[in-house]
C-alpha cells in the first residue's frame, strides 16, 4: 500500500505495508476483523501462498470463499461451512416433503370431484364383490385394498397410493 495507513493484515502483524502487498486489494485497514479471522483460521503464510496462486482477477472471490469459511469454523469449529450447507440441504429436503404432500393433496381433492377410470388386469382368479347401487365407484375403488398400481384415474398419469387417500 505504502501509503498512510497499513492494510489489516500488515496492521494485524505489526509490519510495514509494502506497495506491493498481496494483502492490501482485499482486507482493508477500515475492516480489521475481517483478516483477523481468515488469519486465526487459515494463518498468514497459508492466505498469502492461497493468493499467490491464483491470477489477480480471482483472488477477490477467493478472499470472499476464505472469509466465509473462516466465520463458519469460528461457528462451528468441526464442520464449518459444511455443515451449514448440511444444515441448509436438509430444509431444502423438508421443504420438497411438505410440497409433495401438499400436491397430494391438492390431487386428492381434484380426484374427488372426478369420476375414476379403473383397469383391471387380465387375471380370470380375480374376484371382486359386485358393487351396491349406492355407492359411488370412486369411492369404493379407494376405500377397498386394491393394488395401487391398477389404480388409473382419467385426468392424471400420477399413480395414487391408497394410503394418501384420507
Amino acid at each position: 500500500m505504502g501509503g498512510n495507513s497499513p492494510c489489516a493484515s500488515c496492521k494485524l502483524l505489526r509490519r510495514r505495508c509494502a506497495r506491493d502487498c498481496i494483502f492490501a486489494p482485499y482486507f482493508p485497514s477500515d475492516d480489521p476483523q475481517k483478516f483477523a479471522i481468515v488469519h486465526k483460521v487459515f494463518g498468514a503464510s497459508n492466505v498469502s501462498k492461497m493468493l499467490q496462486e491464483l491470477p489477480v482477477q480471482q483472488r477477490a472471490d477467493a478472499v470472499s470463499s476464505l472469509v466465509y469459511e473462516a466465520n463458519a469454523r469460528m461457528r462451528d469449529p468441526v464442520y464449518g461451512c459444511v455443515g451449514a450447507i448440511s444444515y441448509l440441504q436438509n430444509q431444502v429436503s423438508e421443504l420438497q416433503m411438505q410440497l409433495a404432500v401438499a400436491q397430494a393433496e391438492i390431487l386428492c381433492i381434484q380426484m374427488q370431484n372426478e369420476p375414476a377410470v379403473v383397469t383391471m388386469p387380465p387375471n380370470p382368479q380375480l374376484e371382486l364383490d359386485p358393487l351396491p347401487p349406492h355407492h359411488n365407484h370412486k369411492s369404493y375403488f379407494l376405500q377397498n385394498e386394491l393394488p395401487h398400481q391398477y389404480l388409473n384415474f382419467a385426468s392424471s398419469s400420477n399413480v395414487i397410493h391408497h394410503d394418501m387417500v384420507s
